[in-house]
């Protein structure tokens, strides 16, 4: 059912969620956590900070598009329209902001709806280490679950194929409890399962700097404990799938029967 486009709260038109994420693999059994922040911001009304607060948190074009000259909604909008979709008319992305000059993030979520209030689409942004960006476009049931064939690369311990089990509900306006799960499925079974759970509250100065000083250097954090995996990883001895030259084009995405019902939530 869908429901009203509630103005998101507090000076800053934004949630801030302090988040635990979690990495499960299969094989061989690995398992990591960390904390850190995300926000949920309206696409066409990002947050204008303070001068002094500026360095903390910036949501540039660059982060999500080829370069600054191109406008976020635009470039949202003419992937929507190679879909076949009209343009969104609201667009609340759940992200990571550029901080302290660096931002990395391994999975944007955008969620659309279309000019009545209706949902749209829910878009699933993923970066690699190797700058490359890739948006899936999913239209997910009521409960936010979709799935999709893999068509990036992203870890080179993982190959380039297998199927995707997403959850990704479109949080609450309030800031309620988010929740959001990917589960990798490879033909021989579950590969890996990440899941992103918190609670938000009003973005606001002091909570910008409580969640600073609770996760400093939070952007860099997320790339090194990236890395320092996979480094783990090679030194076991895992076979690397190279990366190709070549990003395969889109696959059609459909409503989950079953969503990641087996993803970890830890």
């Amino acid at each position: 059912m869908s429901r009203p486009a509630a103005p998101l709260p507090g000076p800053w038109g934004a949630v801030l969620y302090e988040t635990r994420t979690t990495h499960v693999r299969a094989q061989p059994r690995r398992l990591f956590r960390h904390r850190g922040f995300l926000w949920l911001v309206d696409l066409d009304r990002l947050p204008e900070l303070p001068r002094p607060l500026r360095p903390l948190a910036r949501f540039l074009p660059r982060d999500h598009t080829p370069s600054d000259t191109v406008a976020l909604r635009a470039d949202l909008d003419r992937e929507l329209a190679a879909h076949g979709l009209p343009p969104a008319g609201r667009v609340l992305m759940l992200t990571q902001a550029r901080s302290l000059g660096y931002v990395f993030n391994p999975l944007t979520v955008y969620w659309c709806r279309d000019a009545a209030g209706a949902p749209l689409c829910t878009v699933a942004e993923v970066h690699n280490t190797y700058g490359g960006r890739h948006r899936y476009l999913l239209p997910p049931d009521a409960a936010g679950r979709a799935e999709t064939a893999k068509a990036f690369y992203v870890s080179p311990f993982l190959p380039l194929d297998g199927r995707y089990h997403l959850l990704l509900p479109e949080p609450a306006p309030d800031g309620a409890r988010l929740h959001l799960a990917v589960r990798l499925d490879l033909p021989g079974g579950r590969a890996f399962t990440a899941t992103v759970s918190g609670t938000g509250r009003p973005a606001t100065p002091a909570a910008l700097l409580r969640a600073v000083l609770r996760h400093p250097f939070a952007t860099y954090a997320v790339s090194l404990r990236i890395r320092a995996q996979g480094i783990r990883l090679w030194l076991r001895g895992l076979p690397v799938h190279p990366r190709p030259t070549t990003t395969a084009p889109a696959p059609a995405a459909a409503p989950a029967a079953a969503g990641p019902g087996g993803a970890t939530r830890r």
